[in-house]
């Protein structure tokens, strides 16, 4: 079958996709922004990359008109837009329109878990969603879900943050809410047995874990995988705004996902039972067991996907990452330092590897200064970190930077930041004719933007220049070793 993918680089999506190549299908993904599609499919013969905005219908004609099935994964956590659910419902009718002039016989939904009378508004805007894809053209069929745990997943980013940091913790009421987790592993299972499959067409179904638990269950449940012992008391004088300001700033999550989080988290999700288990033949596993299984993957640096490099993780990039690939030249200020490689390979990995765990190498506490700063007045610190400690791709989330160009054979990383300034920020390093040319470019807004120019200046010169050093010091002492062993000649 062809089957159509949206959010082809969103955290389903991309796990998607394995799943129905192995299958044999062929594979139309549907991206907003080409650079940011995974470049393991480029290659592939049953791969078809489409560039597409269902907010802009005069994109869509892009899309072939010989779809079997169509997986409609497109929606957000981000509270950025006061018009988000407006948004979600023209996206939802413009794919529905353009969907209804193909041969699609089937749309398959992930929405969310909605059985209370009082939804938070992204389960509204789920639920509002699933109206609008109803259609005579095709047959619908809906997978609802509560809380995916999953290595990458923000429910287990942000589970890790409080167990692994905080051995005491005193938590607002809503953490007594029950849920009913389930592995992503379970998620995917659901949505590419069910591609082509009558059973379930025009059906919707609720599909959950076997256990329900409290959000406290699952901490403490958390802390036992990881060998930890954590203790919580829950307090009902916490607001949603205290409570979305304690997610924040002990977790890596930005304060608009938090909100968007503690708006959720308040209501109960428990599921509908039906028979879709036995019908899909999938048997969902324990939270602890996914705990586990995330662990593996985190282990095995194979983490495939990641809800930090969702650009709704910051809120900063308003376009596609074409509009920040060309660096400004007029009206701003920079710094360039070059340093001569001897071995460029050894030089660029190292650059992949920066961030994270690693660092970035030198005046390591004033990185975390900054880090600290940044969070303070709203941004996002450095508490993303990476999610592969030795690749990088367009789109992936870098600590307070999202990498907008990244190619190992052009020899360049291009960065562009998204901490909070007065202005916009871009770090490029590339090698060219053995020589390490490392340019950090600051596009200043305004008065204030200039001043904080001058102001952060004298400590420039020593980490900048202390960073490109680290980069090529391997090099350096390789030059040295080579220029001893030509003296002993």
């Amino acid at each position: 079958m062809t089957i159509l993918v949206t959010g082809a680089t969103g955290y389903i999506g991309k796990r998607l996709i394995p799943f129905l190549l192995n299958q044999g299908h062929t594979v139309v993904c549907v991206v907003r922004d080409r650079l940011r599609a995974d470049k393991s499919y480029i290659d592939e013969d049953n791969v078809y990359v489409i560039e597409a905005d269902f907010l802009k219908p005069e994109t869509l004609e892009n899309i072939p008109k010989k779809i079997d099935v169509a997986y409609y994964l497109i929606h957000s956590m981000s509270n950025s837009s006061k018009d988000f659910e407006s948004l979600e419902e023209h996206c939802a009718i413009n794919f529905k329109n353009y969907i209804e002039t193909t041969d699609t016989k089937q749309v398959i939904y992930l929405s969310g878990i909605t059985n209370e009378d009082v939804l938070s508004k992204h389960l509204r805007s789920r639920k509002n969603v699933e109206e609008h894809l109803k259609s005579y053209k095709y047959a619908l069929t809906i997978f609802k879900a509560g809380i995916i745990v999953g290595s990458g997943s923000s429910s287990f980013e942000i589970i890790r943050d409080l167990v692994e940091k905080l051995p005491f913790m005193i938590a607002p009421k809503w953490l007594n809410t029950k849920t009913q987790p389930l592995a992503v592993r379970d998620v995917l299972a659901f949505l590419y047995r069910a591609a082509g499959n009558t059973s379930v067409y025009n059906k919707s179904f609720d599909v959950f874990g076997p256990e329900i638990l409290t959000y406290k269950e699952m901490l403490l449940q958390f802390a036992e995988v990881r060998g930890l012992k954590r203790y919580i008391l829950t307090v009902p004088l916490m607001t949603p705004k205290l409570s979305s300001y304690w997610l924040y700033f002990v977790t890596s999550t930005s304060y608009k996902l938090a909100t968007s989080l503690v708006d959720s988290m308040g209501i109960q999700i428990i599921g509908k039972p039906s028979n879709i288990n036995e019908s899909l033949n999938v048997n969902p596993i324990t939270y602890k067991e996914a705990v586990e299984l995330a662990f593996e993957r985190i282990e095995q640096n194979s983490i495939v996907s990641s809800w930090k490099d969702s650009m709704v993780s910051s809120g900063r990039l308003s376009k596609s990452l074409h509009k920040y690939v060309n660096v400004p030249k007029f009206g701003c200020f920079r710094d360039t330092q070059k340093r001569y490689v001897i071995d460029a390979e050894q030089t660029i990995d190292k650059i992949w590897r920066i961030g994270g765990e690693n660092g970035w190498y030198y005046g390591t506490i004033l990185w975390r200064i900054r880090g600290y700063l940044d969070k303070l007045f709203g941004g996002i610190g450095l508490r993303r970190g990476r999610t592969n400690p030795s690749e990088l791709d367009a789109g992936d989330a870098l600590d307070f930077w999202r990498v907008i160009y990244a190619d190992k054979d052009q020899q360049k990383l291009l960065l562009y930041a998204e901490m909070r300034l007065p202005g916009e920020a871009w770090l490029e390093f590339k090698i060219r004719n053995n020589e390490l040319i490392q340019t950090a470019t600051f596009r200043p807004r305004g008065l204030w933007g200039r001043l904080y120019w001058y102001s952060i200046l004298p400590f420039h010169g020593f980490i900048f220049s202390g960073m490109i050093n680290k980069l090529v010091k391997v090099e350096s002492q390789k030059a040295a070793l080579t220029t001893e062993n030509m003296s002993n000649l």
